[in-house]
């Protein structure tokens, strides 16, 4: 068994004011690394929730990233950072990445964790592969009209201006009810669309009063003629903006509300100073949707995952089986959300 490094990594509450002051400093820092998303998993999904941190001599914290803790019995706990998170990397500061997954496996094995799942890259020998994906970056960093001009010209500007002449309108989401009911329903719709399970009417509740009520990120809705026919959700913090949720009503399609949507969304994100826009993790086979993403000026970069563990583990594969997915899609409304509130816990 190899040596455990002299440095050991120190398990610190989620909400330890060191770590939060960490974050807030780190200009890497993803809206994922904020305390208050692990909170908001912990509290929905009954999880323990902490951070690993790496110190130096004075007691200052040089690495470290959020953890959760699932347990499913039999067999032994494990610790994934973050579950229900597209991309969380280490945050580091002045520490070799190799030295940090080092310690970071020898703090896994000390607390008898079978493996530690983590969504990003990690170098080293130890780190296994657990996934590849990708993800759309766009860069924020010049003048709006410049961010315009590199958008798709047929592709992208001409349906946002054709949902602007169709007289679809955008709004910020003021109140909880715009997360939890009006979002909520077109959310329930796009996923029995998509066949997937439906995030229990808790998540977002709890998504409203511990992220987006405290200014991590909103929830914009589309709308037209006075009624609701898209919304998405948007984290934000200083490394970046991500597009976490999205839902519309496919019958509305023909006015192109969702590329207004996200257009006010870039925008939003430029007046908050984040320095690029990112349009969330997709699966490699996943074709139609990298193209739609490829057509807002964004560059494609491979997003891979990793876990330390005591024996070989099978790749982490990418959603729900074809079968199941038309099972969902075919059964009642209800299906999905009956679904989701039993075994979303589960596929943490």
């Amino acid at each position: 068994m190899a040596s455990v490094p002299e440095v050991e990594v120190v398990v610190r509450p989620l909400r330890d004011p060191a770590w939060t002051a960490f974050v807030a400093d780190h200009p890497r820092a993803l809206p994922f690394h904020h305390p208050s998303w692990a909170a908001m998993l912990a509290d929905c999904y009954g999880f323990r929730a902490f951070c690993l941190t790496v110190d130096d001599d004075a007691g200052r914290i040089v690495a470290g990233l959020p953890v959760i803790e699932v347990r499913r019995r039999p067999g032994p706990p494990r610790w994934v950072s973050l579950p229900f998170t597209d991309h969380c990397p280490p945050l580091t500061a002045g520490i070799d990445e190799a030295q940090l997954v080092e310690r970071l496996d020898a703090a896994r094995r000390a607390h008898g964790i079978s493996r530690l799942e983590v969504r990003a890259e990690l170098p080293g020998p130890l780190a296994q592969p657990h996934g590849t994906f990708v993800t759309h970056e766009l860069p924020l960093d010049r003048p709006e009209g410049d961010i315009f001009a590199s958008l798709h010209a047929n592709q992208v500007r001409r349906n946002i201006r054709r949902a602007e002449r169709a007289g679809v309108t955008i709004r910020l989401g003021a109140v909880e009810r715009d997360l939890t009911e009006v979002f909520y329903r077109l959310h329930a719709r796009t996923r029995h669309r998509l066949g997937v399970p439906v995030q229990p009417l808790r998540y977002f509740h709890v998504l409203w009063r511990q992220v987006l009520h405290l200014g991590l990120g909103v929830v914009f809705i589309a709308e037209l003629a006075g009624e609701p026919v898209a919304g998405a959700v948007f984290l934000a913090a200083r490394g970046g903006c991500v597009y976490k949720y999205g839902a519309s009503d496919e019958r509305r399609w023909d006015a192109r509300p969702n590329h207004l949507l996200f257009w006010e969304a870039i925008r939003w994100a430029v007046r908050q100073g984040c320095p690029t826009f990112d349009f969330g993790r997709t699966d490699l086979e996943d074709t139609g949707l990298r193209e739609f993403k490829s057509r807002w000026g964004t560059v494609e970069r491979e997003l891979g995952y990793r876990v330390l563990a005591d024996g070989p583990c099978r790749p982490r594969q990418g959603g729900l089986p074809t079968s199941v997915r038309s099972v969902i899609r075919h059964g009642p409304r209800v299906l999905p959300r009956a679904l989701g509130r039993v075994l979303y816990r589960y596929t943490a």
